[in-house]
């Protein structure tokens, strides 16, 4: 059995914390533990009855905790406005923005409402839209963004000649695209965050490798059953040599909380590779520190943006 795994989280009583992918898997645990710790935590989500459940689940595990369902497809940018322009009405000031929520390798090409291939929509666009909109509420917060990258954007590149699959599609290179633009634009709202005085730090995160609805079945995006990596996955954590859902939110919840957390560094498991136990920073991916890519990545999402808009 693996052995339980945990860090010391500053109290966070009189926070507010929105967890993208809360619903199950990584995210439920981030979103655990930081209510835990007391935080009042957003939890938008595409399935009501998942939200719920999830809901219920951090109740049960903190009597007292404060939990807000909201919609969100991240897929849909109709569908981030609509969350950001609740939120914004709201007024309330936003300390912690966690993007945590992803697709990864559907089998065939699929696009968003918006024409955009689904895992650059959902992974990338869908965030660099919401993050964008929120900064008001972040920047009243001096709030944190954590955004949840993945091994594999130290693999493969950005597809920049064709960024939407649309004359080829492997799955796998395109998740790599999809978390690598996503990580670059981490980065550079660092960046500008600190040129421009906003008092955001953008920190990354990695939750190693761990068993969670990514690689399982999903018969909506294509794939009927679970695969076989994920079957590896699944003993592999049993035995303690991969990480579990819990021990992979710790990451993301050091970045979010940690008085030694730094923006623009990046914080995952520290053993067997970096890919299960306690978390601590590590070295950026190479393919995530290019200052003129991230500002390449910046444009072009917002070119993406106006296009879905017109």
């Amino acid at each position: 059995m693996p052995r339980t795994i945990d860090i010391t989280v500053p109290d966070q009583s009189g926070r507010l914390a929105l967890i993208t992918g809360g619903s199950d898997g990584v995210g439920l645990e981030i979103a655990a533990r930081l209510a835990r710790a007391g935080a009042e935590v957003i939890l938008p989500v595409r399935n009501a009855a998942k939200g719920r459940a999830a809901a219920d689940t951090i109740r049960e595990r903190t009597p007292g905790a404060i939990v807000h369902e909201r919609e969100l497809d991240l897929s849909s940018l109709r569908s981030v406005a609509a969350l950001a322009d609740g939120l914004l009405a709201d007024g309330r000031p936003l300390d912690v923005l966690i993007n945590n929520a992803g697709i990864m390798t559907p089998p065939t090409r699929q696009v968003s409402a918006d024409g955009v291939e689904l895992q650059l929509a959902t992974n990338h666009l869908g965030h660099f839209s919401l993050t964008n909109r929120l900064i008001p509420l972040l920047r009243e917060a001096r709030g944190r963004v954590v955004s949840q990258v993945s091994i594999a954007a130290n693999q493969g590149a950005v597809n920049w000649d064709d960024l939407n699959w649309e004359k080829s599609y492997d799955a796998m290179a395109a998740y790599s695209s999809s978390k690598i633009a996503f990580g670059l634009f981490a980065m550079e709202l660092n960046r500008r965050s600190e040129a421009e005085g906003w008092g955001i730090l953008s920190a990354l995160s990695h939750p190693g490798v761990t068993p969670t609805n990514l690689l399982a079945a999903q018969p909506g995006m294509g794939r009927p059953q679970d695969t076989r990596e994920v079957r590896v996955i699944r003993v592999m954590s049993r035995l303690g040599i991969l990480g579990t859902p819990q021990s992979a939110a710790l990451p993301a919840v050091l970045a979010a909380t940690s008085p030694d957390a730094r923006g623009g560094r990046l914080y995952g498991p520290s053993r067997f590779r970096n890919l299960s136990g306690p978390p601590a920073e590590q070295p950026v991916y190479s393919r995530l520190t290019s200052e003129a890519d991230a500002r390449r990545i910046w444009d072009v999402s917002e070119q993406l943006l106006a296009s879905a808009a017109e």
